[in-house]
Order: structure tokens, then C-alpha cells, then sequence
């Protein structure tokens, strides 16, 4: 017998609403949430609506829950750790229900030095590891591989130009 098994949601424990306070607190101390996380996180408990917003309110008030420290957050994250541009940055946290306020706090954390000298040296890498391609295909890969990533179509195509020439 497996110790991992899946529970479908009519197996799921109801939890209490101080156990589900508790819990929420400490899935938002380890790492920055968003309110979508945190509102999805309270629909699997179980718990009443009424519930729900309070832990909610806690939440807030206590300073457990922040949107424009989670869209900085988010936004330093995926520039560093996933080398994404500020398109992408942008796109999930619109998913996330951030606020354009936020979005723009959050990609504020991003020096645009910072920013042009990275893109530099992902494109630099990427153009060496796709020398062996034909040059069509080459071209192709890298513009779909920094689009994907969320960098400006502008960057790459000059890029592009002064890799090729």
C-alpha cells in the first residue's frame, strides 16, 4: 500500500476555522502569496464564507498578506531565478489578479541596467548553443525561446540583427 495516495475532495478533512487560520498563516509565512493563492488554498478547507473572509481579514491586518510585496516579490524571482522578460512578468501576475499599481511597483524592482545586461548575456548564450542549427531554424528557435520568456520583441530582433551580421 501506497503512502501517497490522492484523495479526491469528498475524502478531504474538514478543518476547523482556527486550524485553517493557523495554517494559512503559516502557508503565507514561508513564502509571498498572492490572494488568489490564499482564497484557493481556503475553498479546499471547507469552510464557510464568512470564514473565509475573516481569515482573509486576519490576514491582512497582520500583515501576512501583501499584494504589492508579493507582485515585487514575484517580480525579482522570475527575473533572477527564471530569466524571464517583463512581458511575461507582466502577463502572470494579471493572472494572479494583481493590481496595475502593483505590477508596476513590482517590475520597479527591476533596474533596467540590470535588465539590458542580462538579456545580453541569456541571448549571447543562446545564439552559441544553436551555432550546429541552420541558420533559419537557428534564428527561429531563438526568437520563440525569448518570446516564450517574455522579453520585448524590439530586444530580440536587434539582438538577432547584430548576432547575425
Amino acid at each position: 500500500m501506497s503512502f501517497y495516495r490522492y484523495k479526491p475532495a469528498s475524502e478531504k478533512k474538514v478543518v476547523t476555522y482556527t486550524e485553517a487560520m493557523q495554517r494559512m498563516a503559516n502557508y503565507c509565512a514561508y513564502q509571498e502569496r498572492c490572494h488568489v493563492e490564499v482564497d484557493q488554498k481556503l475553498t479546499e478547507f471547507k469552510l464557510i464564507p464568512e470564514a473565509r473572509e475573516k481569515i482573509l481579514l486576519y490576514l491582512l491586518n497582520e500583515d501576512f498578506l501583501n499584494e504589492t510585496r508579493f507582485a515585487q516579490s514575484f517580480s525579482r524571482g522570475k527575473f533572477k531565478f527564471k530569466h524571464w522578460g517583463r512581458l511575461r512578468i507582466i502577463k502572470e501576475l494579471k493572472m494572479r489578479k494583481i493590481s496595475e499599481f502593483n505590477i508596476k511597483k513590482g517590475l520597479q524592482e527591476i533596474s533596467n541596467t540590470d535588465y539590458t545586461t542580462s538579456f545580453e548575456n541569456y541571448s549571447n548564450k543562446k545564439w552559441e548553443r544553436l551555432k550546429n542549427e541552420p541558420p533559419a531554424k537557428a534564428k527561429q528557435k531563438f526568437i520563440n525561446y525569448f518570446q516564450y520568456r517574455g522579453w520585448e520583441n524590439q530586444l530580440i530582433f536587434d539582438k538577432l540583427k547584430e548576432l547575425t551580421q
